[in-house]
This record gives C-alpha cells, structure tokens and sequence, in this order.
C-alpha cells in the first residue's frame, strides 16, 4: 500500500526556504502572497493553487506543474482514505 504522499507544504519548507534562510514572511513578500497564507500552505492547512504554483516555480524552480502534481497525489491520496464511503457503483451500459 502505498504511504501518505508529503503536503507539498513540506516540499516549499524543505527545499526552497531552509536551504536560502528565507522566513515564511520574507519568501511571501518575495511571492507575493500574504504570510498568513504562506503558513497555513506550509503547515499543510492550505493548498497548492495554480497561482502558487506558478510563483513557486518563479521564484525557486521546479515547474508549476510538478508543484500541482505533488499537491494531487496528496489529495488522492487522502481522498482514497474515506473512499469506502463514497456509495457509487459501476455504470453498466443498457441493451
């Protein structure tokens, strides 16, 4: 079975803060986006936008697209948890 993929929160902390010394409010001046929601993507209480993603990638690399893939596999990855209780069964084609 397959683990828990990281919020790419973690990845934004990790590998584009720490190795830089930038603190939140510092890197979300820099991005243009408030330091409020800057912490809350970090601390994996927000996601990815398109529009992050976009910055992210401006501003320390890595396509907006990988940035969007990370924040998906997450997602699914949660969403397949409570999957048992979402009651949709196969659509069968009629004759």
């Amino acid at each position: 079975m397959m683990r828990n993929p990281p919020h790419p929160g973690e990845s934004v902390l990790d590998l584009c803060l720490k190795p830089l010394d930038l603190t939140i409010t510092d890197a979300a001046a820099h991005l243009g986006v408030s330091r409020k929601h800057l912490s809350a993507v970090i601390n994996g209480h927000a996601n990815v936008s398109a529009d992050l993603a976009i910055r992210l990638e401006k501003a320390f690399g890595g396509s907006a697209e990988t940035w969007i893939r990370l924040q998906a596999a997450h997602d699914l990855w949660q969403a397949k948890q409570d999957a048992s209780q979402i009651k949709v069964s196969r659509i069968r084609r009629v004759a």
